[in-house]
């Protein structure tokens, strides 16, 4: 089931996602993409703060708060990340980490429609940020729905964009491409649920089994 999703999804990124993505950075400068995943990010606050708190790290939830709090008051509604110069770097949190955190384990791979890699545990996270991100909460409320579907469109164009050379990478490189993008995800997600950084030009690119 997993390997029909993935080639599925495999030809919807090759007649549109990948293109769209390509097109965003041929057009929008760094500086523009910049700005826009500062104001996703900040956009994303109240989720992270959620998790900060139910994962018992107060100390990140006070850094996430203030981060929120500049930036929206000085940094153009979010558009510029001027607290992490200020010594408040951005971290994300979300609920499949928290549950992570709380001992529930990730289950199998899954490889969902469109969205890609996943586990049991990060479907239900994704799905309970979705019903109580406040913000979408409140566009939901106001009939603005065209606002939401807008942002889940930004972040995912930005992601894919992120992603572009790193795919590229192990598509060449891999004899099992599924299986490297198995491999990758596992690694990421243990070490964000570990609060780790990710370094996308570090992740290894091929299946090691």
């Amino acid at each position: 089931m997993n390997r029909a999703i993935f080639e599925f999804n495999q030809v919807v990124d090759k007649a549109l996602l990948k293109p769209v993505a390509q097109g965003y950075r041929h057009v929008v400068p760094a500086f523009g993409r910049d700005r826009v995943r500062d104001f996703l990010n900040n956009l994303r606050s109240p989720i992270i703060l959620a998790n900060d708190l139910l994962q018992g790290q107060p100390d990140r939830a006070m850094q996430t708060a203030m981060r929120f709090a500049f930036n929206t008051g000085f940094g153009a509604a979010g558009l510029f990340d001027v607290a992490a110069p200020g010594g408040l770097p951005f971290h994300d949190e979300d609920f499949g980490q928290t549950f992570a955190v709380w001992g529930i384990g990730e289950g199998p791979y899954l490889v969902l429609p469109i969205l890609g890699p996943s586990n049991p545990r990060d479907t239900v996270g994704l799905a309970a940020e979705w019903l109580v991100d406040p913000l979408n909460l409140h566009l939901d409320h106001v009939g603005q729905d065209w606002a939401i579907w807008t942002r889940a469109g930004m972040y995912g164009v930005d992601k894919r964009e992120r992603y572009l050379d790193k795919l590229d990478e192990i598509e060449r490189g891999s004899l099992d491409y599924y299986a490297s993008l198995r491999s990758m995800y596992r690694q990421i997600r243990a070490t964000e649920v570990k609060n780790g950084t990710v370094d996308l030009k570090t992740t290894p690119s091929r299946e090691k089994r």
